[in-house]
């Protein structure tokens, strides 16, 4: 009399998740137990109901990349005979296309969202700023500046804008009335508020510029240039973090004190872009770090931490919600980070 083996059902377990948030094109890496079919075949993975490519394959450690259509954050795995439990994730939803954001999106104090159709050098395009109210729904906004970069809101709720074309920096009022704020500022990119209302300016070609509230100008601050533009955020303490991209696989975060001293706070990203620093003084910045691309925070004396995995993000911005809006190079994704960064 013979008998039949029968295949235990082991069921995937995952453990861990990191990180828990993603955009598109973005890898999650996965760690727990019983992610193959007693070792005959790797697990599959899906994102709510669509399924997703693995590019890392074990029994304990996936890395799986996050596919176009997915919205929905629950992950499963199935090793062909059992299915894991669903574990919770944050999947970015486009909610604007059709853009070419070069850094940060900015967030006036109702929720709605600003960002650009930068478009090549000197190239003038129909509308170049588009508003996005907080149901998500796109409008022209402004169509009269040419290679919009660097978007900040002033105390007063008007929206600060600079143009890396001629190195103009402009005023736009609510309703859109644009008129020039300063001149002169080389090629003007990244912008950022102190608390006593100066306006720092970054020139990709080596300085950063100080505007006081009477619009007179002052060199600030000199680096080395940037292949693409200066990147610049306030933190609560008045140090302004700048980063400015280049070649190197290798770039700084710089910290320039409010005596105009330079210091570098960390070095090791790749082309890092646009960065926002929270209350509480954490860092949040787009960039490569250790092979990741997405949005990493850093905080003092911790290593990087990689909280969104995404390709192509060039900036960032917090909504009234804590929901995380990335900015790619032709997109805009909403991200429900409120929770996963509490801690």
């Amino acid at each position: 009399m013979s008998s039949k083996k029968t295949r235990s059902k082991v069921r995937p377990l995952i453990e861990s998740v990191t990180p828990r948030a993603a955009i598109h094109g973005g890898e999650v890496e996965v760690r727990g137990s019983g992610f193959s079919d007693n070792g005959t075949s790797h697990a599959r993975a899906r994102f709510g109901s669509v399924d997703a490519r693995l590019v890392v394959g074990g029994s304990r450690h996936l890395v799986i990349r996050v596919p176009e259509g997915a919205t929905e954050g629950a992950l499963t795995l199935i090793n062909g005979s059992a299915e894991s439990q669903p574990y919770s994730c944050a999947i970015g939803v486009t909610i604007a296309e059709n853009l070419h954001p070069v850094s940060n999106p900015a967030v006036d104090m109702h929720g709605n969202i600003f960002t650009t159709r930068s478009g090549s050098r000197g190239e003038k395009l129909p509308v170049s700023v588009f508003k996005i109210d907080p149901n998500f729904n796109v409008k022209p906004f402004v169509s009269d500046i040419v290679n919009p970069t660097g978007l900040i809101f002033n105390r007063n709720g008007d929206l600060l804008i600079s143009g890396r074309n001629n190195g103009s920096i402009y005023s736009v009022s609510s309703r859109g009335q644009v008129e020039v704020y300063a001149e002169g500022m080389g090629v003007a990119t990244g912008l950022a508020f102190d608390e006593e209302e100066n306006l720092y300016v970054g020139d990709r070609t080596g300085t950063i510029f100080k505007i006081s509230p009477d619009r007179q100008i002052f060199v600030f601050a000199t680096l080395e240039p940037s292949i693409s533009a200066y990147h610049l955020a306030m933190g609560p303490d008045q140090t302004l973090y700048v980063t400015g991209p280049t070649t190197s696989s290798f770039d700084c975060v710089y910290g320039v004190n409010p005596k105009g001293e330079v210091d570098i706070v960390y070095r090791g990203f790749g082309r890092p872009q646009g960065m926002v620093v929270d209350a509480m003084g954490d860092l949040y910045l787009a960039a490569s770090h250790a092979g990741r691309k997405g949005i990493l925070r850093l905080r003092p004396g911790v290593d990087p931490e990689q909280v969104v995995s995404g390709p192509g993000i060039v900036g960032l911005n917090f909504l009234p919600t804590k929901e995380m809006v990335v900015a790619t190079t032709n997109a805009l994704f909403r991200v429900d980070t409120a929770s996963l960064l509490n801690n």
